[in-house]
């Protein structure tokens, strides 16, 4: 199956839909059915991330969800929030140090997006958070095994 490509206004209502596509394409790909609630409930967290980033710095951007299956089952979930970086590596903190951080090295809104990073670790076995490319933003990238 060739990538499915989804795009929505940032907007907690569309969260829903992207959540359900992602359940039907992931069943298309053969992912086993014990884990649908597992990509359901990764994709909206993702999704509400995004979404809450860009209400947060008033981003009229789209949020981009890219769908793709192979060997795993592949989302992506990208943004274009501000990507809070390490300033000694250039890369995005692990989610679990930014919650646990006690110092003001980061803003409030880092740790509360931390926070949904953080669930996401426990729901998502592989799991990748990365500053975009193209620009501003993060990309959270999500697999799972197909049959």
């Amino acid at each position: 199956m060739p990538t499915v490509r989804l795009e929505f206004s940032p907007a907690p209502a569309h969260v829903r839909t992207a959540r359900l596509v992602a359940v039907a394409v992931a069943r298309r790909a053969g992912v086993a059915e014990e884990v649908l609630d597992e990509v359901r409930l990764a994709v909206g967290e993702a999704c509400s991330r995004a979404v809450a980033l860009h209400q947060l710095y008033q981003l009229k951007a789209l949020v981009k969800v890219e769908m793709a299956d192979g060997a795993r089952f592949t989302v992506r979930v990208s943004d274009r929030g501000p990507a809070e970086t390490r300033p000694e590596t250039g890369s995005v903190p692990d989610p679990v140090e930014l919650v646990a951080e006690s110092d003001t090295s980061f803003p409030a809104p880092s740790v509360a997006v931390g926070m949904g990073l953080a669930l996401l670790t426990g729901l998502v076995d592989d799991l990748q958070v990365v500053p975009r490319r193209d620009g501003a933003g993060t990309s959270v990238r999500m697999s799972w095994p197909t049959a």
